[in-house]
Parts: C-alpha cells; structure tokens; sequence
C-alpha cells in the first residue's frame, strides 16, 4: 500500500511539473532571456556590424525582444535574422537613397505612411524628424512596434514560416534574398534550438500583397 501511496504521489508531481514546463512544440520553449555580439557572430557571420556599435545597441535590442514577446528560439531566430540583413545590428543604420523617409534604424523602417504611425504610437512626430528612427532611443523600440503592432510577425515565427516573415516586413519580392534570409534562419535556429527542426517554410506565400510592403 505504501509503495501504491509513493507511486501515486510521484505521479502526481510528475505531471505538475510537465503542466508546469514549457512546450517544445511550436519552437514555444523559452530561449536564452538575452543575446550577445558572440551570439550574433555565431548565427549570421560576417553580416554582423561593427562590434562597438553593435554591443552599445544591445541591451535596448534585448529589451525590445522580451517587451514583444519574442522570446523562444523559433521567434528570436527570426527577428534576428531579419535584422542582420536589414541592418546588421546597427541602430544607427540609414538606407542608401536620400528620401526624407528613406530606410532607418534595426527594421529599416521606410516610407511616411509607417513613419507616421511609428510616431504617433511613440508620441513623437517623425514626419519632422525621420533621424530620431535610427537614434539608440527608438530604433529598438520601433523595431518592437513594426514586428508586434503594425505586423503580427510572432505568429508566422512560430510556424517556421519564414517566407510570410519576409512578405509582412515588406522588401521587394526578391528569390534571392528570400532564400539567403531562409538560410540565416535555419542557422540561427541551430544556434538558439540546437537542431533545425522540419516544417521551415522559405517560399512566400502566392497571395502576399506587397502593396502593403513598407518600401
């Protein structure tokens, strides 16, 4: 009857404790709380930037990382290697062309329509001053806003589904590109997961709309 009694109770925490955990489906067990220059090198390379600027733009990039919620592998991995191809970590990073609304920041927010909605979200005008979203104050934050706000990128992450990633951030249709940014995710997936799991999706969907794109 004791050992019944041992065995019933021993069950029980057993079970408590798997409600408990988190899942590992769906990429839904939490990574690390925060990534490092390393971290970023080991994933992505050479497309990493300068370590001074990168390391300065951290912590507010960590930060923004746990305020979106992005924080399980299969997430983190596809929020940075959006950002170490659109901007290589660089908070300061400016787009090549000279419109006033031009690429800015981690997420190379572009275009006056997501300047002006980025802006009112944060109570600043950045009609008036576009620098401010590439600034150490907002490029994080903002980056946060586009990928939780005026996208809804985590859901696709969890799907693997890197190909509706790269059609809700809004670059131009572009195979090549498309396939890189699939490569750098499964890499950093085997970074952060410690294996690439099945089920990636890398093509963009037929019915994405780019009309909707940021650029």
């Amino acid at each position: 009857m004791r050992h019944r009694i041992l065995g019933l109770v021993a069950a029980s925490i057993s079970a408590t404790l798997l409600a408990l955990s988190p899942t590992t489906t769906a990429g839904a067990q939490e990574a690390r709380t925060s990534v490092t220059y390393a971290d970023l090198v080991a994933m992505f390379g050479e497309k990493v930037g300068d370590r001074s600027t990168v390391e300065t733009g951290l912590p507010s990039l960590n930060r923004a990382m746990a305020d979106a919620g992005i924080t399980t592998a299969y997430r983190q991995a596809a929020y940075l290697t959006t950002l170490a191809n659109e901007s290589s970590f660089h908070h300061d990073a400016k787009g090549r062309d000279k419109r006033k609304f031009t690429g800015r920041g981690y997420i190379q927010l572009t275009g006056e329509a997501n300047y002006t909605d980025a802006g009112a979200y944060f109570d600043i005008d950045l009609r008036r001053r576009p620098e401010l979203a590439r600034s150490l104050d907002y490029s994080a934050p903002i980056s946060r806003w586009y990928w939780t706000v005026a996208r809804d990128i985590n859901p696709l992450a969890d799907a693997l589904d890197m190909g509706g990633v790269n059609a809700a951030i809004g670059y131009p249709r572009n195979k090549e590109e498309d396939t890189e940014r699939c490569r750098d995710f499964k890499a950093a997936l085997k970074h952060l997961h410690g294996s690439v799991p099945k089920g990636i999706k890398c093509a963009r969907p037929k019915a994405a709309d780019d009309s909707v794109a940021k650029r």
